[in-house]
């Protein structure tokens, strides 16, 4: 789930960088220090924008970097656990694939991709149905529940998100569609 939320945080200007034009500088290493990482309360930060100083900096004993504090409004990205996302394949292995929603991947196992028996096609990178001859291939737009989430705070790529496909609404989104159009057409045979 996307937000947009405003926050206050310090950011360490270090003294060699007091000579630059200070606005840049303060929106430069804010941009270092929080986007793309992970937040306290385990939301990720996609976007930062509008970064404002608030009141004068401090100067450490020391040190000799200025403190200073600073607001923002930024963009974060948090997944919930049974969140219905859509996301795009991004890589197929013989334990499931990859799908890349938002800034993360999560793992749809082989077992969670479709109420079938799954093969794996190494050579075309594919998950196919035995019965059904449905496939997932790199490329496929999926839509997909959130199962588990364990975030990495220091590597979000490391992060492990479980997706499930497995039930009416669910999966790539052509089969979706297939689905509603023969649900559509029995509802018309009564």
């Amino acid at each position: 789930m996307y937000m947009l939320t405003e926050v206050e945080k310090v950011v360490r200007i270090p003294p060699v960088e007091l000579k630059e034009d200070i606005d840049n500088v303060i929106d430069r290493l804010t941009w270092d220090a929080y986007e793309g990482r992970f937040s306290e309360d385990k939301t990720f930060t996609v976007l930062i924008r509008n970064v404002r100083t608030e009141g004068p900096g401090r100067i450490v004993h020391g040190d000799g970097a200025v403190y200073q504090t600073v607001k923002f409004d930024q963009i974060v990205f948090k997944p919930k656990e049974n969140e219905i996302v859509e996301g795009v394949v991004v890589e197929v292995l013989k334990f499931g694939a990859f799908v890349r929603f938002g800034p993360l991947d999560g793992l749809l196992h082989i077992s969670q991709v479709m109420d079938d028996r799954v093969d794996i096609d190494e050579t075309n990178q594919r998950l196919v149905g035995k019965d059904s001859g449905r496939f997932l291939a790199v490329g496929d737009i999926v839509r997909a529940r959130v199962v588990s989430i364990d975030l990495n705070e220091k590597n979000p790529q490391d992060s492990k998100i479980g997706l499930t496909m497995r039930q009416p609404g669910l999966g790539k989104l052509q089969w979706i569609e297939e689905d509603a159009k023969k649900h559509k057409e029995s509802e018309g045979d009564e």
